[in-house]
C-alpha cells in the first residue's frame, strides 16, 4: 500500500521547527549582544578612541547597536537556514553572508533611531553616526553570525548524525533480536521429535513385560509432553520444573534398564527458584543414558548436580563412561544443540565443556544467574 504525504502536515512541520529555531535564536542574540558591545568597547579604548570618561555612553551606544543587529540577524539566518540548508548546502552560506550585510545596514539603522529618540545622538551627527559605523557593524556582525551559523549547522549535523546511528544500532539490535529468538525456536523445535523417539522407545519396552508400568510411564510422558510443548515459547523456565522434568525422564528410563541404570540427583533446593533453559539438564541425563546406559550389560551410574557460585549457575551430570570430546559433537547433536541454545541466550558466559573426574566423565553447563 503506497503511503501519501500530506503537504500540510509538511508545511506545519516546518513551520514548528522554524518557531522554535528562531526563538532559540533571538534568546541567544540577546545572551551574545552584551559581550559583543563589551567587545567594542574595549576595542575602542585600546586604539584610543574611547575616552575613560566616554565607557558608560560607548557601552549604551553598543550594546544598542548588538541588540537590534542581533535581533534582525537571528530572524534572517533562523528563516534561511532552516529553508535552505538542506536544499542548497554549497550556497547557503553566501546567502546567509548576504543575508548580515542587510541585517548590519537595518539593525544599526534602527539601533541610530533609538539613540536619536533617547536622546543619545543629536540631530546633526545622526548620519554621520550611521555611516561611521557601518563598516565596522558589517565586519563584526558577518563574523560573529557567519561563526555562530557554522557552529550551528555542525551542530545540527551531528546530532542528526547521532540520532540515524542510534536509530540504525536500535534497528540492528531489534534485527539481530528477532533472528536469535528464531533460531532459538529453531533449535528448541528440534529437541521435541528426538526427545519423544528416545521415550515411545522406552514404553514400547515396557508393554510385553509390564503393561501396568507402561501406562503409568504413559502419563509421565504426557506430563513431560505438555512442559515439552509450552517450553518452546519460553527462553527460560524455572529450576523446580526442569528438575521434576529430569526426575520425570530418569524413571521412564529406569523402567526400562532397571537395575542398570543407578542414579544420584544432589541440587539444592535453594536453587528452584532460579532459572534454565528448557530442557538442558534433561539433554544432559538424556546423553549420558543413551550413550552409557544403553551401551552397557552392567549398572551404570549418574549423578546430577548443581550449585551457584557468585552469580553463577553450574550444573553437571557425571557418568562412569569412557568420556568423550565436545569437538567431535556435530550441531544436530543434542549437546551441540544446547551449547548452540547457551550461546544465543547467554552469549560467551554460556559454556558446555567435558571433563574427566576422578574416573567419571562430568558434562558440565554454566551460565550466570538472573
Amino acid at each position: 500500500m503506497m503511503q501519501t504525504i500530506n503537504p500540510l502536515n509538511s508545511s506545519d512541520e516546518t513551520c514548528t521547527k522554524q518557531e522554535v529555531s528562531l526563538v532559540r535564536g533571538i534568546f541567544k542574540a540577546a545572551w551574545i549582544a552584551p559581550p559583543v558591545a563589551t567587545f567594542i568597547v574595549v576595542l575602542f579604548f585600546v586604539v584610543g578612541n574611547v575616552r575613560l570618561s566616554q565607557v558608560g555612553y560607548r557601552f549604551l551606544n553598543s550594546l544598542c547597536y548588538s541588540a537590534m543587529i542581533g535581533f534582525f540577524s537571528a530572524v534572517a539566518l533562523t528563516w534561511i537556514s532552516v529553508r535552505y540548508t538542506e536544499r542548497f548546502p554549497r550556497l547557503v552560506v553566501f546567502m546567509q553572508a548576504a543575508s548580515l550585510v542587510c541585517t548590519a545596514t537595518l539593525g544599526s539603522l534602527v539601533a541610530d533611531v533609538l539613540l536619536r529618540i533617547l536622546g543619545l545622538v543629536s540631530a546633526r551627527s545622526f548620519w554621520p553616526e550611521f555611516v561611521g559605523s557601518l563598516p565596522l557593524a558589517i565586519v563584526i556582525t558577518l563574523a560573529v553570525g557567519l561563526s555562530i551559523a557554522t557552529f550551528e549547522t555542525m551542530r545540527y549535523k551531528l546530532q542528526a548524525a547521532q540520532l540515524e546511528v542510534r536509530t540504525k544500532q536500535v534497528e540492528q539490535e531489534r534485527a539481530y533480536k528477532l533472528m536469535a529468538e528464531a533460531q532459538l525456536s529453531s533449535l528448541e523445535s528440534r529437541i521435541h521429535p528426538h526427545f519423544l523417539f528416545n521415550t515411545l522407545n522406552s514404553i514400547a519396552a515396557l508393554i510385553p513385560s509390564d503393561p501396568q508400568r507402561a501406562e503409568d510411564t504413559v502419563g509421565k510422558l504426557a506430563s513431560l509432553l505438555r512442559f515439552s510443548l509450552g517450553a518452546q515459547h519460553r527462553g527460560l523456565v524455572s529450576m523446580q520444573q526442569e528438575m521434576k522434568i529430569v526426575r520425570d525422564y530418569l524413571e521412564i528410563e529406569k523402567t526400562r534398564f532397571g537395575a542398570r541404570l543407578i542414579y544420584e540427583i544432589d541440587v539444592p533446593t535453594e536453587m528452584e527458584g532460579l532459572s534454565v533453559p528448557p530442557l538442558a539438564l534433561q539433554s544432559l541425563v538424556e546423553n549420558a543414558v543413551k550413550h552409557v546406559v544403553a551401551q552397557r550389560a552392567q549398572a551404570s551410574f549418574l549423578q546430577v548436580t548443581g550449585s551457584l557460585e557468585a552469580g553463577i549457575i553450574r550444573l553437571a551430570v557425571a557418568d562412569d563412561g569412557p568420556g568423550f570430546s565436545l569437538d567431535s559433537i556435530s550441531p544436530e547433536h543434542g549437546l551441540g544443540n544446547l551449547r548452540a541454545r547457551l550461546e544465543l541466550l547467554f552469549g560467551s558466559e554460556g559454556k558446555l565443556a567435558v571433563a574427566r573426574e576422578k574416573d567419571k566423565t562430568v558434562v558440565r553447563m554454566t551460565y550466570p544467574a538472573g
